[in-house]
């Protein structure tokens, strides 16, 4: 049996990890994240949370590591197996599509987050503390432990 499939029979529709372990929540399916997706992943940006981008997104993200938004993020295929099984595993079921057809390889771009962050003003994108959507540490304080909960929300001020 495939890891990813292995993943998908013990997940329960209630369990969430948080900061104690598996603990109860509504609505979101999730595992402890891959230590090595968040040794290798993490080293560079916040690891974002996997559910955030479908199955199809995140491999054509892993695809193109080589050139991974201006960077050679590339990785060797014994550590990119685990990163990929776990980001499969624990991807949104619904595709995460742009107006062109094609897997989107940006959280920010998905309807999802443009939907709840329409409320920033664009000013504070520009911030130098914030410099970018995609900076989530900036304003979730706590966005390197997997907790984007606005109790952990902080905006920053000019």
């Amino acid at each position: 049996m495939s890891y990813v499939k292995m993943l998908r029979m013990i997940m329960a529709p209630t369990v969430v990890f948080g900061a104690n372990g598996l603990t109860q929540a509504s609505g979101q399916v999730s595992i402890p994240p891959d230590p090595i997706y968040v040794q290798e992943c993490g080293s560079c940006h916040v690891p974002y949370p996997a559910r955030r981008l479908s199955a199809a997104s995140w491999r054509a993200v892993l695809n193109g590591l080589d050139r991974h938004f201006g960077s050679d993020a590339s990785l060797d295929p014994a550590t990119l197996k685990p990163i990929a099984a776990y980001l499969e595993a624990q991807a949104r079921r619904r595709a995460t599509l742009g107006e062109d057809g094609q897997p989107l390889l940006r959280i920010t771009e998905t309807r999802w987050f443009r939907h709840e962050h329409e409320e920033i003003p664009e000013r504070t994108w520009k911030l130098p503390t914030v410099q970018s959507p995609a900076h989530c540490e900036a304003c979730h304080t706590a966005a390197e432990r997997g907790n984007y909960s606005e109790h952990a929300l902080h905006l920053p001020r000019e």
